[in-house]
Protein backbone atom coordinates (compact mmCIF):
# COMPACT_ATOMS: atom_id res chain seq x y z
CA UNK A 1 0.00 0.00 0.00
CA UNK A 2 1.44 3.15 -0.60
CA UNK A 3 2.01 5.96 1.94
CA UNK A 4 1.32 9.51 1.64
CA UNK A 5 4.14 11.61 1.16
CA UNK A 6 4.62 12.62 4.79
CA UNK A 7 4.37 9.09 6.28
CA UNK A 8 6.99 8.12 3.47
CA UNK A 9 9.30 11.10 4.67
CA UNK A 10 8.88 9.98 8.49
CA UNK A 11 10.16 6.32 7.30
CA UNK A 12 12.77 8.06 5.74
CA UNK A 13 14.06 9.98 8.84
CA UNK A 14 13.65 7.03 10.87
CA UNK A 15 15.52 4.71 8.38
CA UNK A 16 18.47 7.22 8.40
CA UNK A 17 18.39 8.08 12.24
CA UNK A 18 18.34 4.27 12.45
CA UNK A 19 21.71 4.25 10.93
CA UNK A 20 23.50 6.99 12.34
CA UNK A 21 22.91 5.99 16.08
CA UNK A 22 24.14 2.61 14.96
CA UNK A 23 27.06 4.38 13.47
CA UNK A 24 26.61 2.48 10.17
CA UNK A 25 27.98 4.15 6.63
CA UNK A 26 25.95 6.17 3.72
CA UNK A 27 25.92 5.98 0.21
CA UNK A 28 24.59 8.56 -1.92
CA UNK A 29 24.77 7.71 -5.81
CA UNK A 30 23.24 10.62 -7.76
CA UNK A 31 23.21 11.01 -11.11
CA UNK A 32 25.73 13.42 -13.53
CA UNK A 33 23.75 16.12 -14.57
CA UNK A 34 22.45 19.56 -12.49
CA UNK A 35 19.57 18.18 -11.23
CA UNK A 36 21.44 14.85 -9.57
CA UNK A 37 24.43 16.68 -8.57
CA UNK A 38 22.02 18.88 -6.64
CA UNK A 39 20.12 16.37 -5.53
CA UNK A 40 23.28 14.81 -4.44
CA UNK A 41 24.41 17.31 -2.40
CA UNK A 42 21.54 18.92 -0.75
CA UNK A 43 20.62 15.20 0.78
CA UNK A 44 24.68 14.73 1.45
CA UNK A 45 24.77 18.31 3.29
CA UNK A 46 21.55 17.56 5.41
CA UNK A 47 23.23 13.93 6.08
CA UNK A 48 26.19 15.58 7.21
CA UNK A 49 24.44 17.93 9.72
CA UNK A 50 23.08 14.92 11.34
CA UNK A 51 26.18 13.83 12.30
CA UNK A 52 26.08 10.56 9.60
CA UNK A 53 29.00 8.91 7.77
CA UNK A 54 28.47 9.40 4.05
CA UNK A 55 29.78 9.21 1.04
CA UNK A 56 28.50 10.15 -2.42
CA UNK A 57 29.51 9.11 -6.01
CA UNK A 58 27.52 10.00 -9.31
CA UNK A 59 26.82 7.60 -12.32
CA UNK A 60 25.78 8.63 -15.49
CA UNK A 61 22.81 6.25 -16.12
CA UNK A 62 21.65 3.46 -13.53
CA UNK A 63 22.16 0.15 -14.40
CA UNK A 64 22.05 -3.34 -12.89
CA UNK A 65 26.44 -3.02 -13.26
CA UNK A 66 25.60 0.18 -10.76
CA UNK A 67 23.39 -1.94 -8.64
CA UNK A 68 26.51 -4.53 -8.44
CA UNK A 69 28.60 -2.12 -7.75
CA UNK A 70 26.67 -0.23 -4.75
CA UNK A 71 25.95 -4.02 -3.30
CA UNK A 72 29.30 -4.51 -3.51
CA UNK A 73 30.44 -1.47 -1.14
CA UNK A 74 28.96 -3.08 1.79
CA UNK A 75 27.27 0.40 3.17
CA UNK A 76 24.54 0.03 6.05
CA UNK A 77 22.21 2.41 3.90
CA UNK A 78 21.51 3.36 0.39
CA UNK A 79 20.60 6.65 -0.90
CA UNK A 80 19.81 7.03 -4.88
CA UNK A 81 18.74 10.40 -6.38
CA UNK A 82 17.65 11.47 -9.58
CA UNK A 83 18.00 7.77 -10.87
CA UNK A 84 16.96 3.86 -9.86
CA UNK A 85 13.37 4.19 -11.93
CA UNK A 86 12.56 0.40 -12.76
CA UNK A 87 15.10 -1.05 -10.25
CA UNK A 88 13.15 -1.38 -7.16
CA UNK A 89 13.01 -5.11 -7.51
CA UNK A 90 16.33 -5.51 -8.36
CA UNK A 91 17.76 -3.05 -5.49
CA UNK A 92 15.77 -4.92 -3.35
CA UNK A 93 17.05 -8.27 -4.13
CA UNK A 94 20.37 -7.02 -3.98
CA UNK A 95 20.09 -4.83 -0.69
CA UNK A 96 17.33 -5.88 1.06
CA UNK A 97 15.43 -3.10 3.06
CA UNK A 98 18.75 -1.02 3.18
CA UNK A 99 17.79 1.42 0.17
CA UNK A 100 15.99 4.73 -0.73
CA UNK A 101 15.00 6.30 -4.24
CA UNK A 102 14.44 10.22 -3.98
CA UNK A 103 13.21 10.74 -7.67
CA UNK A 104 10.69 12.15 -10.27
CA UNK A 105 10.90 10.63 -13.43
CA UNK A 106 7.45 8.69 -14.36
CA UNK A 107 7.46 4.78 -12.65
CA UNK A 108 4.99 2.19 -13.12
CA UNK A 109 2.22 1.76 -10.68
CA UNK A 110 4.13 -1.40 -9.18
CA UNK A 111 7.02 0.68 -7.91
CA UNK A 112 4.93 2.89 -6.35
CA UNK A 113 3.92 0.40 -3.75
CA UNK A 114 7.11 0.30 -2.71
CA UNK A 115 8.14 1.87 0.67
CA UNK A 116 11.40 2.44 -0.38
CA UNK A 117 10.44 4.75 -3.50
CA UNK A 118 9.67 8.26 -2.91
CA UNK A 119 8.72 9.19 -6.32
CA UNK A 120 6.97 12.77 -7.13
CA UNK A 121 4.36 10.87 -9.05
CA UNK A 122 3.79 8.30 -6.50
CA UNK A 123 1.73 11.29 -4.26
CA UNK A 124 0.35 13.26 -7.35
CA UNK A 125 2.88 15.28 -8.22
CA UNK A 126 3.88 16.18 -11.71
CA UNK A 127 7.57 15.09 -11.27
CA UNK A 128 8.66 16.81 -15.23
CA UNK A 129 6.93 20.17 -14.21
CA UNK A 130 6.37 20.91 -10.52
CA UNK A 131 9.31 19.37 -8.93
CA UNK A 132 12.97 18.11 -9.21
CA UNK A 133 15.36 15.21 -8.13
CA UNK A 134 16.79 18.07 -6.07
CA UNK A 135 12.93 19.44 -4.33
CA UNK A 136 12.69 15.58 -3.93
CA UNK A 137 16.10 15.53 -1.84
CA UNK A 138 15.35 18.90 -0.65
CA UNK A 139 11.78 17.69 0.88
CA UNK A 140 13.79 14.74 2.44
CA UNK A 141 16.11 17.11 4.26
CA UNK A 142 13.68 19.70 5.70
CA UNK A 143 12.37 16.59 6.76
CA UNK A 144 15.39 15.42 9.14
CA UNK A 145 15.75 19.23 10.32
CA UNK A 146 14.22 22.63 10.04
CA UNK A 147 17.23 24.16 9.83
CA UNK A 148 17.88 22.78 6.37
CA UNK A 149 15.43 24.95 4.55
CA UNK A 150 18.08 26.97 3.41
CA UNK A 151 19.21 24.66 1.23
CA UNK A 152 16.04 25.44 -0.97
CA UNK A 153 17.88 27.73 -2.99
CA UNK A 154 19.88 24.86 -3.85
CA UNK A 155 16.69 22.99 -5.19
CA UNK A 156 15.57 26.18 -7.28
CA UNK A 157 18.22 25.64 -8.61
CA UNK A 158 17.93 21.81 -9.48
CA UNK A 159 14.97 22.78 -10.74
CA UNK A 160 15.97 25.35 -13.10
CA UNK A 161 18.70 22.46 -14.38
CA UNK A 162 15.69 20.84 -15.26
CA UNK A 163 13.82 22.78 -17.56
CA UNK A 164 10.93 23.04 -15.15
CA UNK A 165 10.51 26.62 -15.56
CA UNK A 166 7.31 25.70 -16.93
CA UNK A 167 4.93 27.90 -15.73
CA UNK A 168 4.13 31.74 -17.15
CA UNK A 169 7.21 33.83 -18.29
CA UNK A 170 9.26 30.58 -17.38
CA UNK A 171 8.26 30.32 -13.66
CA UNK A 172 8.49 27.88 -11.14
CA UNK A 173 5.54 25.99 -10.57
CA UNK A 174 3.77 23.38 -8.06
CA UNK A 175 6.21 22.57 -5.26
CA UNK A 176 9.20 24.09 -7.25
CA UNK A 177 6.90 27.56 -6.37
CA UNK A 178 6.55 26.85 -2.56
CA UNK A 179 10.22 25.69 -2.23
CA UNK A 180 11.11 29.34 -4.36
CA UNK A 181 9.06 30.89 -1.49
CA UNK A 182 10.69 29.50 1.21
CA UNK A 183 14.26 30.58 -0.42
CA UNK A 184 12.81 34.05 -1.05
CA UNK A 185 11.52 34.05 2.69
CA UNK A 186 15.01 33.38 4.14
CA UNK A 187 16.55 36.00 2.17
CA UNK A 188 18.15 33.61 -0.19
CA UNK A 189 16.76 34.92 -3.59
CA UNK A 190 15.17 37.41 -5.26
CA UNK A 191 12.61 36.57 -8.51
CA UNK A 192 12.06 39.38 -10.95
CA UNK A 193 11.06 39.64 -14.61
CA UNK A 194 14.53 40.24 -16.88
CA UNK A 195 15.86 39.65 -20.10
CA UNK A 196 17.13 36.07 -20.00
CA UNK A 197 20.42 35.90 -21.57
CA UNK A 198 22.57 33.49 -20.74
CA UNK A 199 25.67 35.00 -18.20
CA UNK A 200 23.70 37.17 -17.21
CA UNK A 201 26.09 38.30 -14.10
CA UNK A 202 29.59 37.18 -15.98
CA UNK A 203 29.34 37.67 -19.85
CA UNK A 204 29.98 41.29 -21.56
CA UNK A 205 26.33 41.69 -23.47
CA UNK A 206 27.38 40.77 -27.28
CA UNK A 207 29.01 37.74 -25.44
CA UNK A 208 26.08 37.27 -23.58
CA UNK A 209 23.61 37.66 -26.44
CA UNK A 210 25.78 35.15 -28.85
CA UNK A 211 25.42 32.65 -26.25
CA UNK A 212 21.99 33.04 -26.08
CA UNK A 213 20.48 29.16 -27.90
CA UNK A 214 17.02 29.42 -26.18
CA UNK A 215 15.73 30.88 -28.56
CA UNK A 216 17.89 29.99 -30.93
CA UNK A 217 18.23 33.72 -32.82
CA UNK A 218 19.55 32.63 -36.92
CA UNK A 219 22.59 34.98 -37.43
CA UNK A 220 22.66 36.22 -33.56
CA UNK A 221 22.95 33.18 -31.90
CA UNK A 222 26.66 31.90 -31.46
CA UNK A 223 27.86 34.88 -33.97
CA UNK A 224 29.34 37.39 -31.43
CA UNK A 225 30.26 39.87 -34.02
CA UNK A 226 26.86 40.39 -35.36
CA UNK A 227 25.41 40.85 -31.82
CA UNK A 228 28.21 43.22 -30.91
CA UNK A 229 26.80 45.20 -34.33
CA UNK A 230 23.30 44.70 -32.98
CA UNK A 231 23.64 46.04 -29.72
CA UNK A 232 25.99 49.32 -31.04
CA UNK A 233 22.90 50.34 -32.58
CA UNK A 234 20.65 50.14 -29.74
CA UNK A 235 23.35 52.89 -28.80
CA UNK A 236 23.54 50.51 -25.23
CA UNK A 237 26.75 51.44 -23.52
CA UNK A 238 28.72 48.32 -23.65
CA UNK A 239 31.65 49.55 -21.51
CA UNK A 240 31.64 51.37 -17.94
CA UNK A 241 34.99 52.23 -16.21
CA UNK A 242 36.73 50.49 -18.61
CA UNK A 243 35.18 47.24 -18.01
CA UNK A 244 32.29 45.22 -20.35
CA UNK A 245 29.19 45.46 -19.05
CA UNK A 246 27.12 42.76 -18.29
CA UNK A 247 22.73 41.92 -18.87
CA UNK A 248 22.43 42.39 -15.47
CA UNK A 249 23.95 45.99 -15.28
CA UNK A 250 21.68 46.94 -18.31
CA UNK A 251 18.48 49.96 -16.90
CA UNK A 252 14.76 49.50 -17.91
CA UNK A 253 15.27 51.84 -21.40
CA UNK A 254 18.46 50.20 -22.18
CA UNK A 255 16.36 46.52 -21.97
CA UNK A 256 13.58 47.78 -24.21
CA UNK A 257 16.07 49.17 -26.73
CA UNK A 258 17.82 45.75 -26.94
CA UNK A 259 14.61 43.97 -27.28
CA UNK A 260 13.43 46.09 -29.78
CA UNK A 261 16.95 46.13 -31.64
CA UNK A 262 16.54 42.03 -31.73
CA UNK A 263 12.78 42.51 -32.68
CA UNK A 264 13.75 44.08 -35.87
CA UNK A 265 16.97 42.03 -36.46
CA UNK A 266 14.33 38.57 -35.78
CA UNK A 267 12.20 37.61 -39.07
CA UNK A 268 8.75 38.58 -38.89
CA UNK A 269 7.66 35.63 -38.56
CA UNK A 270 9.21 34.87 -35.45
CA UNK A 271 9.64 37.82 -33.66
CA UNK A 272 6.84 37.54 -31.62
CA UNK A 273 7.62 34.33 -30.16
CA UNK A 274 11.76 34.87 -29.91
CA UNK A 275 10.82 38.20 -27.21
CA UNK A 276 8.48 36.30 -25.73
CA UNK A 277 10.83 33.69 -24.90
CA UNK A 278 13.60 36.38 -24.54
CA UNK A 279 11.66 37.96 -21.59
CA UNK A 280 10.73 35.83 -18.14
CA UNK A 281 11.22 35.37 -14.55
CA UNK A 282 14.70 35.18 -13.37
CA UNK A 283 15.94 33.53 -10.19
CA UNK A 284 19.06 35.48 -8.14
CA UNK A 285 21.16 34.42 -4.88
CA UNK A 286 21.62 38.17 -3.84
CA UNK A 287 24.26 36.15 -0.95
CA UNK A 288 26.40 35.19 -3.83
CA UNK A 289 28.94 37.74 -5.12
CA UNK A 290 27.78 40.07 -8.39
CA UNK A 291 29.38 38.83 -11.82
CA UNK A 292 29.74 35.66 -10.06
CA UNK A 293 28.39 32.79 -12.03
CA UNK A 294 26.83 31.39 -8.80
CA UNK A 295 24.49 34.25 -8.18
CA UNK A 296 21.83 33.81 -11.13
CA UNK A 297 19.95 30.37 -10.90
CA UNK A 298 20.19 29.32 -14.83
CA UNK A 299 23.81 30.02 -15.15
CA UNK A 300 24.65 27.85 -11.98
CA UNK A 301 22.73 25.15 -13.74
CA UNK A 302 24.57 25.57 -16.76
CA UNK A 303 27.54 25.20 -14.56
CA UNK A 304 26.29 22.12 -13.03
CA UNK A 305 25.31 20.38 -16.32
CA UNK A 306 28.77 21.32 -17.69
CA UNK A 307 30.52 19.41 -14.99
CA UNK A 308 28.70 16.43 -15.41
CA UNK A 309 28.27 16.46 -18.99
CA UNK A 310 32.26 16.13 -19.37
CA UNK A 311 33.65 14.20 -16.81
CA UNK A 312 33.91 16.84 -13.85
CA UNK A 313 31.18 15.79 -11.62
CA UNK A 314 33.17 16.12 -8.37
CA UNK A 315 33.70 19.55 -9.14
CA UNK A 316 30.12 20.42 -9.37
CA UNK A 317 29.37 18.33 -6.27
CA UNK A 318 32.33 20.35 -4.33
CA UNK A 319 30.78 23.78 -5.45
CA UNK A 320 27.12 22.80 -4.37
CA UNK A 321 28.94 21.52 -1.25
CA UNK A 322 30.17 24.86 -0.32
CA UNK A 323 34.36 25.38 -1.90
CA UNK A 324 34.05 28.46 -3.52
CA UNK A 325 37.87 28.52 -3.90
CA UNK A 326 39.86 26.04 -6.37
CA UNK A 327 36.60 24.21 -6.98
CA UNK A 328 34.94 27.22 -8.16
CA UNK A 329 37.79 28.50 -10.37
CA UNK A 330 38.00 25.23 -11.87
CA UNK A 331 33.91 25.30 -12.48
CA UNK A 332 34.76 28.58 -15.04
CA UNK A 333 36.85 27.00 -16.69
CA UNK A 334 34.87 23.66 -17.06
CA UNK A 335 31.91 25.95 -18.50
CA UNK A 336 33.97 27.60 -20.57
CA UNK A 337 35.08 24.48 -22.22
CA UNK A 338 31.50 23.15 -22.27
CA UNK A 339 29.99 26.17 -23.75
CA UNK A 340 32.84 25.92 -26.60
CA UNK A 341 31.67 21.83 -27.06
CA UNK A 342 28.06 23.12 -27.27
CA UNK A 343 28.53 25.28 -29.84
CA UNK A 344 31.06 23.24 -32.01
CA UNK A 345 28.63 20.77 -32.25
CA UNK A 346 25.72 22.97 -33.13
CA UNK A 347 27.74 24.34 -35.75
CA UNK A 348 28.40 20.78 -37.13
CA UNK A 349 24.73 19.82 -37.06
CA UNK A 350 23.82 22.58 -39.17
CA UNK A 351 26.31 22.96 -41.62
CA UNK A 352 26.08 19.25 -42.21
CA UNK A 353 22.25 19.45 -43.57
CA UNK A 354 22.26 15.68 -44.34
CA UNK A 355 22.24 14.74 -40.35
CA UNK A 356 18.33 16.58 -39.87
CA UNK A 357 15.58 15.08 -41.95
CA UNK A 358 12.01 16.12 -41.14
CA UNK A 359 10.18 13.10 -40.23
CA UNK A 360 6.37 13.26 -40.61
CA UNK A 361 3.68 11.24 -38.82
CA UNK A 362 0.79 9.51 -40.41
CA UNK A 363 -0.65 12.38 -37.79
CA UNK A 364 -0.56 16.13 -38.40
CA UNK A 365 2.55 15.72 -35.61
CA UNK A 366 5.87 16.35 -36.93
CA UNK A 367 9.04 15.29 -35.97
CA UNK A 368 12.60 15.93 -36.81
CA UNK A 369 15.73 13.18 -36.58
CA UNK A 370 19.36 13.97 -36.11
CA UNK A 371 22.34 11.71 -36.86
CA UNK A 372 24.43 13.23 -34.16
CA UNK A 373 26.97 10.08 -34.46
CA UNK A 374 30.83 11.02 -34.30
CA UNK A 375 29.82 14.85 -33.23
CA UNK A 376 27.98 14.70 -30.56
CA UNK A 377 28.84 12.80 -27.54
CA UNK A 378 26.37 10.62 -25.13
CA UNK A 379 26.99 12.58 -22.25
CA UNK A 380 25.64 16.04 -24.33
CA UNK A 381 23.14 14.52 -26.33
CA UNK A 382 20.06 15.82 -23.68
CA UNK A 383 22.04 19.07 -24.02
CA UNK A 384 22.11 19.30 -28.02
CA UNK A 385 18.79 17.93 -28.35
CA UNK A 386 17.53 20.46 -25.66
CA UNK A 387 18.41 23.66 -27.75
CA UNK A 388 17.59 22.10 -30.86
CA UNK A 389 13.77 22.23 -29.70
CA UNK A 390 14.48 25.36 -28.86
CA UNK A 391 15.22 26.66 -32.27
CA UNK A 392 12.08 28.49 -34.04
CA UNK A 393 12.71 26.42 -37.16
CA UNK A 394 11.88 23.41 -34.93
CA UNK A 395 9.06 25.64 -33.08
CA UNK A 396 5.75 22.81 -33.75
CA UNK A 397 8.07 19.66 -33.84
CA UNK A 398 9.33 17.20 -31.87
CA UNK A 399 13.57 16.54 -31.93
CA UNK A 400 14.89 13.47 -31.66
CA UNK A 401 18.60 13.05 -31.64
CA UNK A 402 20.62 9.87 -31.72
CA UNK A 403 24.35 9.34 -31.39
CA UNK A 404 26.76 6.78 -30.63
CA UNK A 405 26.58 5.24 -26.95
CA UNK A 406 29.74 4.67 -24.66
CA UNK A 407 29.25 1.09 -25.07
CA UNK A 408 30.12 -0.73 -27.79
CA UNK A 409 27.11 -0.87 -31.03
CA UNK A 410 24.86 0.81 -28.77
CA UNK A 411 23.01 3.89 -29.77
CA UNK A 412 21.91 6.78 -27.49
CA UNK A 413 18.47 8.67 -28.18
CA UNK A 414 17.01 11.85 -26.79
CA UNK A 415 14.23 13.44 -27.67
CA UNK A 416 12.61 16.89 -26.66
CA UNK A 417 9.34 18.93 -27.49
CA UNK A 418 9.20 22.10 -28.56
CA UNK A 419 7.03 24.55 -26.44
CA UNK A 420 4.34 24.36 -28.84
CA UNK A 421 4.13 20.60 -29.11
CA UNK A 422 1.26 19.68 -26.85
CA UNK A 423 0.62 17.70 -23.73
CA UNK A 424 -0.92 14.99 -25.31
CA UNK A 425 2.67 13.74 -26.69
CA UNK A 426 3.82 12.00 -23.64
CA UNK A 427 7.81 11.09 -24.50
CA UNK A 428 8.12 9.55 -21.81
CA UNK A 429 5.68 7.03 -23.31
CA UNK A 430 6.35 6.99 -26.27
CA UNK A 431 10.44 6.45 -26.27
CA UNK A 432 9.92 4.07 -23.20
CA UNK A 433 7.53 1.99 -25.69
CA UNK A 434 9.65 2.02 -28.58
CA UNK A 435 13.02 1.27 -27.43
CA UNK A 436 11.01 -1.69 -25.33
CA UNK A 437 10.03 -2.87 -28.54
CA UNK A 438 13.29 -3.24 -29.89
CA UNK A 439 15.15 -5.07 -27.14
CA UNK A 440 16.48 -1.67 -25.28
CA UNK A 441 15.41 0.72 -22.30
CA UNK A 442 14.12 4.06 -22.15
CA UNK A 443 12.08 6.50 -20.35
CA UNK A 444 12.23 10.14 -18.86
CA UNK A 445 9.09 13.35 -18.86
CA UNK A 446 6.40 14.31 -20.54
CA UNK A 447 8.46 16.73 -22.53
CA UNK A 448 12.27 14.88 -22.47
CA UNK A 449 13.01 11.60 -22.55
CA UNK A 450 16.02 9.17 -24.08
CA UNK A 451 16.53 5.41 -24.88
CA UNK A 452 19.13 3.26 -25.75
CA UNK A 453 19.42 0.50 -28.42
CA UNK A 454 21.97 -1.58 -30.14
CA UNK A 455 22.76 -0.13 -33.26
CA UNK A 456 21.55 -2.82 -35.47
CA UNK A 457 17.83 -1.15 -34.64
CA UNK A 458 18.23 2.23 -35.61
CA UNK A 459 16.00 1.87 -38.72
CA UNK A 460 13.18 -0.11 -36.58
CA UNK A 461 13.46 1.94 -33.56
CA UNK A 462 12.24 5.44 -35.86
CA UNK A 463 9.39 3.06 -37.68
CA UNK A 464 7.93 2.40 -34.39
CA UNK A 465 8.55 5.53 -32.98
CA UNK A 466 6.94 6.94 -35.77
CA UNK A 467 3.90 4.30 -35.37
CA UNK A 468 3.88 5.43 -31.75
CA UNK A 469 3.71 9.04 -32.35
CA UNK A 470 0.63 8.63 -34.73
CA UNK A 471 -1.72 6.80 -31.99
CA UNK A 472 -1.58 9.64 -29.72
Amino acid sequence: MSHSLDESLKLLKDKISDCIKSNGSILVNTHIDCDGLSAGSIITKALIRAGARCTVTTTKEFSDSVVRQLKARSQDLYIVTDLGGGFAGKMERALGDKWIILDHHQIADDEKDNPNVINAWKYGIDGGTEISAGGMSYLAAASLDDRNTDLSAMAVVSALGDRQDQGERKSLVGKNFEISETAKSQGLLNVDMDLLLVGRETKPLATALAYTSQPFIDGLTWNRDTCYSLLVSSKVKLKEDGRWRVPAELDEDEKKRVIKSIAQFASTKNATEIISELIGHTYTFPKEDSRSFLRDGREFSTMLNSCGRIAKAGVGIAICMGDHNRSLRDGKKILEEYRKRIRDCINILTNERWRISAGTSTTDTTYVTINAEGVVPETMSGTISSIMAGSPKYADRIVILWTKAEEELMLKFSARKSYSVGPEINLSTVMGDTARACGGVGGGHSAAAGAKITKDKLDEFLKIFDANVAQV
